[in-house]
């Protein structure tokens, strides 16, 4: 009832007498090995094959093979299937699948995504990351995975409304474009949410604070997908690859607790919404390479747990919030090519960055080689947004303009139109000149 001889170094076809012990078998694990050749059609009688199968990081190629509908997990990931997913996702002949999670990342899948998911739905997670597919979204589960595809168009809005629970949503590698939706804010559960390396255009939008995961977190006994899987599938579950600290890493056992934000490398623009600060339980924060302007969230800080934080190669200026340090958990931090100025914050994080995620700024102190003068020191007095600011600023030269008119015409005013107090301020310039010239008695 249980096979795994995985990563066991065994290379060659599989026999096919192998495939026959689908009623037997209940799981089945051939991953990492050198297994190679088409994988054919197992069982499709509804009360056999394997209900899990696990057949990850071979050389298996040819289509993807039809399974019984009994099957509830498949990871056919990193091989070499090819063609499309019309008959895999099509040509059920006992019903719909059972199928809850599905892997097929890493392959070599093309042509369109049919419109056949009506025939998956138990489906909860479904990665398809790194192929060259095209076509539209499915619309029922909890960790999405669509990365380095070939997928265009604008980001749909009823992904936010048909996805409520969803958990990860990774699309980045892809051609999307257009603005991004506001009814992606409805995903409150969101722990991971990677866009990056597509052309989105637009702002950010400015309810991004309701990512309530990413506001309050999660506790590691709370994460539950409501999922009786195995302890393999269990690392196939809680498993992401993140871009964080400049890197791609792996995250597997501790995903229930890490939560990132990934935008980067886009065409987005505007300012970064304040609303922001409010994920508290945010560690990854990377809006690298967009055309954002602005100043940086006066209230970062409050953000306690960052450890990456990316916002180099924007236009963003102004000074470098204070509250940046009090970030004690930050280990990444990258800030260059921007259009910032004035001294860098003094704490003993900052200051054990290397210089280079500073530079390309107009910047000042430690890390940098460049001396601060005695007026270069940040101002405590704190911006609400950048509006305000030009607000204040604006409304100085005018108050400045309108009590220079009223002073001038309240002095010049009187003594033209009022005859007596003229003769009078004249009398008094007359007398004050003879004075000083005459050394005669104060008038």
């Amino acid at each position: 009832m249980y096979v795994d001889i995985s990563d066991c170094g065994i290379l060659g076809e599989v026999p096919t007498w192998f495939w026959k012990l689908s009623s037997q078998i209940e799981f089945l694990n051939i991953s990492y090995s050198q297994f190679v050749g088409e994988v054919p059609i197992i069982s499709t009688d509804e009360q056999s094959g394997f209900p899990r199968m696990y057949l990850a990081s071979n050389n298996f190629s040819g289509p993807i093979p039809l399974i019984s509908t009994s099957v509830r997990e498949l990871d056919l990931s990193n091989n070499s299937f090819s063609k499309g997913l019309s008959n895999f996702l099509c040509e059920t002949k006992n019903g719909s699948y059972k199928l809850e999670i599905l892997n097929l990342g890493g392959n070599d899948l093309s042509e369109e995504i049919p419109d056949c998911w009506m025939n998956l739905p138990e489906l909860t997670v479904l990665i398809l990351r790194d192929n060259n597919l095209i076509g539209s979204l499915p619309r029922s589960m909890e960790v999405l995975n669509l990365a380095e595809n070939e997928f265009i168009g604008k980001l749909p809005s009823w992904l936010g409304m048909r996805f409520p629970t969803l958990i990860v949503l990774i699309l980045r590698s892809n051609k999307f474009d257009g603005e991004l939706p506001q009814e992606l804010c409805h995903l409150k559960d969101l722990q991971i949410l990677d866009l990056a390396n597509n052309t989105f255009v637009g702002i950010i939008p400015r309810c991004i604070g309701n990512f309530s995961a990413m506001v309050k977190g999660r506790k590691k006994e709370e994460y539950d997908l409501d999922l009786q899987y195995s302890f393999y599938v269990g690392a196939l579950i809680e498993s992401a690859m993140v871009m964080t600290k400049g890197n791609m890493y792996q995250y597997d056992t501790i995903l229930a607790l890490f939560t990132s934000l990934d935008m980067s490398s886009n065409n987005l623009s505007g300012d970064i919404p304040i609303s922001v600060t409010r994920l508290a339980r945010l560690r990854s924060f990377n809006l690298f390479k967009n055309n954002l302007t602005g100043r940086i969230p006066n209230d970062i800080g409050d953000m306690k747990v960052l450890e990456s934080v990316d916002l180099s190669e924007n236009q963003l200026y102004g000074q470098i919030p204070q509250s940046f340090s009090s970030l004690s958990t930050l280990s990444y931090l990258n800030l260059s090519d921007n259009n910032l100025s004035g001294m860098i914050p003094l704490s003993t994080q900052l200051q054990s960055f290397d210089p280079t995620s500073f530079q390309g700024n107009k910047l000042c102190g430690l890390p940098l080689l460049v001396n601060c003068s005695s007026d270069s020191n940040i101002p405590n007095h704190k911006y609400e947004d950048d509006e305000s600011d030009k607000d204040e600023v604006d409304w100085f030269y005018i108050s400045m303009a309108i009590g220079f008119a009223l002073s001038f015409w309240g002095v010049c005013g009187s003594l033209l139109f009022k005859r007596s107090w003229r003769h009078a301020y004249f009398r008094f310039l007359d007398c004050s000149w003879e004075m000083l010239l005459a050394k005669l008695p104060i008038c």
